[in-house]
């Protein structure tokens, strides 16, 4: 009974590291463009898709969440097993995610003020998403 707790524990911290993570991620790089689109509104399309990067390891949390869920319900004696894994991929995720945003942040600043960085910004958000 207590290792299914914790499995489910375990799911419950994937789903919300990883949500987090993007939540701020996503805002940091959202706030970049707001400023981004008084300089350069016709750089929005740019700013969106930068803007957009973080969220997907709130996709990748999901995903392991019913990853998870599954080994769970076919095995209830692997919930501690299934808590670290949740803790440990929600915490890269949620740090990864913040991280990108701050990358893309700064790739929206450099677009905004007309410097030609839209695709090495793509490529250095890319790399925390890579761990």
């Amino acid at each position: 009974m207590a290792e299914s707790i914790l499995g489910y524990l375990g799911l419950g911290l994937v789903l919300a590291l990883a949500g987090i993570g993007s939540a701020i991620g996503t805002s940091a790089a959202g706030n970049a463009a707001e400023g981004g689109l008084k300089k350069r509104p016709e750089a929005s399309g740019n700013f969106m898709v930068l803007s957009a990067l973080p969220a997907t390891q709130g996709i990748y949390g999901f995903v392991a969440f019913f990853m998870m869920l599954n080994k769970l319900k076919a095995d209830p004696s692997q919930g501690l097993m299934i808590f670290g894994i949740g803790l440990c991929v929600g915490l890269v995720c949620m740090i990864s995610a913040i991280r990108q945003g701050q990358v893309c942040a700064n790739g929206i600043i450099g677009v905004s003020q007309g410097h030609n960085v839209f695709t090495n910004t793509l490529i250095y958000a890319a790399l925390p998403e890579f761990l």
